[in-house]
């Protein structure tokens, strides 16, 4: 190690300044080459870590590319019609899948130990850009359930396919236009791009838990009311398990991240051992997201578990793959799900009644 190290006067640098100037050369350097020495430094000084992180990171790439496939498959060629959640959700995936595609940038930066800035560069922009589209698309998913279930005569003009596509358009441009401005003012300060950090974290992941946490417990409010009838009671409660599914996402994989992020705004100081290993864990804990998703996915159309079993499923004797899809979108129970021929499978598909039904 000694003789690598000797090769390198960056990793000889780092290893060899005393902490407290360390310390002091990181609070004045720009933040992304901040973020370049916790890479570098995890490789030096935490190697078994490291090791653990890389090989997490590739078994999340691999559950994570696997499953969103399948998912997006699922939502845009055997889902119709595409309604307002399914239109969130497929967004959703295509971030999620993104997420993955990420990870071997990350896993390279890794490898660089810090000198690759291009790298790091790209790898924190597609971070950013990803886990806060994941973070609004999520927060849509439920708004549009609380909406089409508690206000469903006032919320009609809004919950239309058209509405929903402008609303991830601007997700996606917000997103990519406010990661590169800061990330722009990363390359060349530091303590401004902590304060602008710190606003983003406000307004993109605490504003959105809140709204989450409160038409939860707005829906769990209407779920009491005795005079509800029980298939809109029972909608109602698949949409509280949507709503807490979220809940436990933001709380595994979002909000340990989040809380370094303030840490470190409030206490710029903090020891570089603990800010370098929370920081590793942390960003590791935001991708584990893009394997959880497909959780969430089982509650925004009923059909959902019943397509993807039927893609692993092997037909029965004298049964179509039309026929499958007939008995999937037949799940409200307004059809007996028998073998039915091409002709009924063509009169099952004219009626709206049979399409892909919502929360």
């Amino acid at each position: 190690m000694e003789s690598f190290l000797t090769k390198d006067p960056l990793r000889v640098n780092v290893t060899t300044v005393p902490t407290a100037n360390f310390s002091s050369h990181l609070h004045k350097e720009p933040y992304l080459h901040k973020l370049a020495h916790l890479d570098e430094g995890l490789y030096n000084d935490f190697y078994s870590l490291w090791i653990a992180l890389v090989v997490i990171n590739a078994v999340i790439f691999l559950v994570g590319i696997l499953l969103n496939s399948l998912a997006l498959y699922v939502f845009c060629f055997r889902t119709k019609p595409k309604t307002t959640s399914v239109i969130y959700t497929i967004n959703l995936v295509i971030t999620d899948l993104l997420v993955g595609l990420s990870l071997p940038t990350r896993i390279a930066m890794y490898y660089s130990g810090g000198e690759c800035l291009t790298c790091s560069f790209v790898h924190i922009f597609s971070y950013f850009v990803n886990m806060y589209c994941s973070i609004l698309f999520l927060t849509c998913i439920c708004v549009d359930r609380y909406l089409a279930i508690v206000q469903v005569e006032a919320s009609r003009k809004w919950r239309n396919p058209n509405c929903a596509k402008g609303i991830c358009i601007f997700i996606w441009l917000f997103a990519i236009v406010v990661t590169y401005s800061i990330l722009t003012t990363a390359i060349k300060y530091a303590a401004c791009c902590l304060s602008k950090l710190l606003v983003l974290t406000v307004f993109e992941f605490f504003l959105p838990l809140v709204i989450i946490v409160i038409f939860t417990i707005r829906i769990m409010c209407a779920l009491a009311n005795p005079n509800l009838m029980q298939q809109s009671r029972e909608r109602r409660m698949r949409a509280v398990q949507l709503l807490i599914t979220v809940l436990v996402i933001f709380t595994i994989c979002f909000t340990p991240f989040h809380v370094r992020q303030v840490l470190v705004y409030v206490y710029p100081d903090m020891p570089h051992h603990i800010s370098l290993i929370v920081y590793h864990v942390t960003v590791t804990l935001s991708s584990l997201n893009s394997c959880m998703d497909p959780i969430v996915y089982c509650f925004v159309t009923n059909n959902f578990q019943a397509t993807m079993r039927g893609i692993f499923r092997k037909p029965e004797l004298g049964q179509t793959s039309g026929d499958i899809v007939s008995m999937q979108k037949s799940s409200k129970g307004s059809v007996t799900v028998t073998p039915v021929t091409h002709s009924l499978i063509t009169a099952n598909f004219s009626s709206p009644a049979l399409g892909s039904s919502e929360v």
